[in-house]
């Protein structure tokens, strides 16, 4: 029996032309497999009607295809959903995909894990009770996170001109940490991130060894380097090494409160959002079904 997938299109997330991705599904897709259907998104947050009517239509698997705001809408809406979830990255920084070893070519994407995927589940995780997939932070990434949002030049150029035009002048805040329940820390760092993937996007891997599937966060906590070590510690972050350095201290947890001096904006998979004072992460162990390459 042919499963109902349907691909929820962002025509201008990432900058990249999807204009012939539907004839990319229609001449690689599995016809055997799939009857399948294409929607494009027409304005902001049509990717969470789109994603909502598709649970209620009964789909079998529903795809994002665009950029990391896409997937992350997409996905947030069917946690503890039956559906299965999928991945075509169009995106600049494309950090799901790449923490998960997805192709990032659409027709590889088609042939080799839509029409040969496995369905596995992964972990989700809440901040104030507002999902996310991969990474959300509080302090410079979150600021930075800001920006970005609202440039409109996208990719690795933009993201790199705007650390190198904030960082100097970013004064660190004070957090009080408590990781559940039990552990507590005191720190006043460049930025906290709370990850579930691996990374931002760009290859840039803010805790090399997280899981998505482990029921934990990993709470990295990352110290302002000076002017001299800011090359090496840019290095170290994009060959996947951060974790070597004295820069940043990982610690492990299932809930995490934060304490800080006043309300601020948090970075939540990419999207800044504004906090009160006190911030409360916490893993929803597998809850969200996904599509992944099959590795045998």
């Amino acid at each position: 029996m042919k499963e109902k997938i349907l691909f929820i299109v962002n025509p201008i997330s990432g900058h990249h032309d999807k204009s012939g991705f539907p004839s990319i599904v229609e001449k690689w897709i599995d016809k055997d497999k799939y009857d399948h259907t294409i929607q494009l998104t027409e304005y902001g947050g049509h990717a969470t009607a789109l994603t909502q009517q598709a649970i209620k239509d009964d789909y079998d698997i529903i795809v994002a295809v665009g950029g990391d705001g896409t997937i992350n809408e997409v996905a947030t809406n069917m946690i503890g959903a039956r559906q299965t979830f999928a991945i075509v990255p169009y995106g600049s920084g494309n950090g799901l995909a790449r923490h998960l070893h997805l192709p990032l070519k659409p027709k590889k994407v088609i042939t080799e894990v839509i029409n040969k995927g496995v369905k596995s589940k992964i972990d989700t995780v809440t901040m104030n009770g507002v999902p996310y997939i991969s990474i959300a932070g509080v302090g410079f990434d979150a600021i930075i996170a800001d920006y970005f949002a609202k440039d409109p030049n996208r990719g690795f150029k933009t993201y790199f001109k705007l650390i190198t035009e904030k960082y100097f002048k970013f004064k660190p805040e004070k957090y009080h940490l408590i990781l559940d329940d039990k552990e507590a820390i005191d720190c006043e760092p460049l930025f906290v991130s709370f990850a579930n993937s691996n990374q931002f996007g760009f290859n840039a891997a803010v805790s090399p060894h997280a899981s998505l599937n482990d029921g934990l966060i990993d709470v990295c906590i990352f110290k302002k380097p000076n002017l001299l070590a800011v090359p090496y510690v840019a290095e170290r972050l994009m060959t996947q090494h951060i974790d070597k350095t004295h820069f940043v201290e990982i610690h492990k947890a299932g809930k995490i409160k934060v304490l800080r001096e006043k309300e601020d904006i948090a970075n939540i998979d990419g999207e800044a959002i504004m906090m009160p004072k006190d911030v409360l992460i916490e893993i929803k162990p597998l809850s969200l079904n996904i599509l992944l390459p099959n590795k045998e």
